[in-house]
């Protein structure tokens, strides 16, 4: 049998094992799965407006905290309800407004370039006074670094970082090694940024350069980063895997381990996505690693739309691609406090109300890492629900100098679903585009299907969870056994 080689709209239309559209399936070590269905946590309340930022952070005794931000408040997770923990006077973004969350030793530090870096250690966020404007905030080595700022003038190709150990100081100083500057080699501003091991990565839209503390006078030393155009389109459209970078470009998309750029989109879904996604809010991309499926969830806008409602899905030792689209406004990775035998009244008053958790979830554990998302209802939920439908399309096969006959289909499951169908199609010469074939249900595990044509190719769909990992046809010249 063939085994599934993933989504890959942009390969040769007949290579073997590829899976040509698909929905709600993405990839896994050996295959393909239904994708999960996301869960409400038990005793989450909605979030009072759109989220335009969140994290859960972790303070240096292994206490976490969940932050999530809206246009003119800043919120806890507390006890089963958003806490308002934002300073007095509301904050002041607008329409682009996004918080960028770090955190710091025992403190949390978020900024939205709209308003100065505001700062916590458990009570509310108040003003760093001496620290900027930024639009991009993370912790480096010994130091908070912000990109993307204003200090009283703007500077978008601007770098402030605060001073060692210190991140309530931010007023230049030799003896601090609180400092700032900018990065002028190339145009634009700075769109993202994310320390990877000791160095400080700052990406502009077609450029990046790397920072190595170096210490006083220059504290931080810049160098572009070759790699031709390679940049980031925007500050969440990047997310850590574990030693490298994954992020969005504005002609590819790749993964950086601190020597050169690599793109891991050709030849798969480079050309789709660009094709499929807007290009005026592009820099919208939320990027999120779930590291416990070594998964990395690409959500974007799709052409008619203004915020991430698609998403593609690496996996990124297989290289395999999916697709599970979803309409977001945030995405994170949430530590659940785990379920107790007491506590399950909590989510249902009956068993067949757990059903929506798979089983195998990390929603069942104190401690547990699960991706979430912030739905547009403003609602946290976790991408711990059991699948519930999935589908996908084969690549291509026949030959077009004969007929061939198709008899049989069958896939082989690490995981069968509650119910399978197929639809065929057919087509008598390459490019005059396919009409609608045989149908069928499996029967004793293969779906009997019979037709003629030079070309076939076929659509499955999935109820119910499902793990697939190879298939075969049996194709034959017409007119033979």
């Amino acid at each position: 049998m063939i085994p599934l080689t993933g989504f890959a709209p942009d390969a040769d239309v007949t290579t073997p094992g590829l899976i040509s559209g698909c929905s709600n399936l993405i990839p896994y070590r050996n295959g393909m799965e239904g994708a999960p269905e996301p869960a409400t946590p038990a005793s989450t309340p909605a979030l009072a407006a759109a989220c335009i930022g969140a994290a859960v952070v972790t303070k240096l005794d292994d206490t976490r905290r969940i932050i999530a931000g809206t246009t003119t408040k800043l919120y806890e997770l507390s006890a089963g309800s958003w806490t308002d923990i934002g300073r007095v006077a509301a904050y002041n973004g607008g329409i682009d407004t996004r918080w960028s969350i770090t955190q710091f030793g025992d403190a949390t530090l978020c900024a939205n370039r709209a308003d100065v870096i505001q700062r916590s250690t458990g009570a509310s966020f108040a003003d760093v006074a001496t620290a900027p404007k930024a639009e991009i905030l993370f912790s480096v080595g010994a130091f908070v670094m912000a990109l993307n700022t204003n200090d009283g003038s703007e500077k978008p190709d601007g770098w402030h970082c605060c001073a060692a150990f210190d991140d309530t100081s931010w007023t230049p100083s030799i003896a601090t090694q609180a400092t700032s500057g900018r990065l002028v080699a190339t145009a634009g501003k700075l769109t993202a940024g994310m320390r990877l091991g000791e160095y400080a990565i700052a990406y502009k839209m077609k450029s990046m350069y790397l920072g190595q503390y170096v210490g006083a006078p220059t504290v931080w030393n810049w160098i572009q980063v070759p790699g031709g155009e390679a940049g980031c389109v925007g500050k969440e459209a990047i997310c850590d895997i574990g030693g490298a970078h994954f992020f969005v470009g504005d002609d590819n998309i790749w993964i950086y381990d601190g020597t050169r750029p690599v793109p891991v989109a050709d030849g798969f879904v480079r050309q789709f996505f660009f094709d499929n996604s807007n290009p005026s809010y592009r820099y919208k991309t939320i990027c999120v690693f779930d590291r416990q499926k070594n998964l990395v969830w690409v959500f974007y806008p799709s052409l008619d739309a203004t915020s991430p409602n698609s998403a593609l899905v690496y996996h990124v030792t297989a290289r395999k691609w999916g697709v599970a689209n979803r309409s977001i406004e945030a995405a994170l990775n949430y530590i659940s406090g785990g379920v107790t035998i007491d506590g399950l009244s909590s989510i249902s008053p009956t068993i067949d109300g757990l059903s929506s958790y798979s089983f195998d979830s990390q929603f069942w554990l104190a401690g547990g890492k699960s991706l979430s998302i912030f739905n547009t209802s403003h609602q946290l939920q976790a991408m711990t629900g059991t699948s519930t439908a999935s589908s996908m399309t084969t690549g291509e096969v026949g030959d077009d100098d004969a007929v061939m006959a198709l008899n049989k289909i069958r896939l082989r499951y690490a995981r069968a679903p509650q119910s399978a169908s197929v639809q065929t199609f057919v087509q008598m010469n390459s490019g005059v585009g396919f009409t609608a074939g045989d149908s069928g249900s499996v029967l004793d595990g293969k779906f009997d299907v019979r037709q003629s044509a030079r070309w076939h190719k076929a659509t499955f769909t999935f109820t119910g969870p499902v793990r697939v990992t190879h298939m075969d046809a049996d194709i034959t010249p017409a007119g033979r056994r």
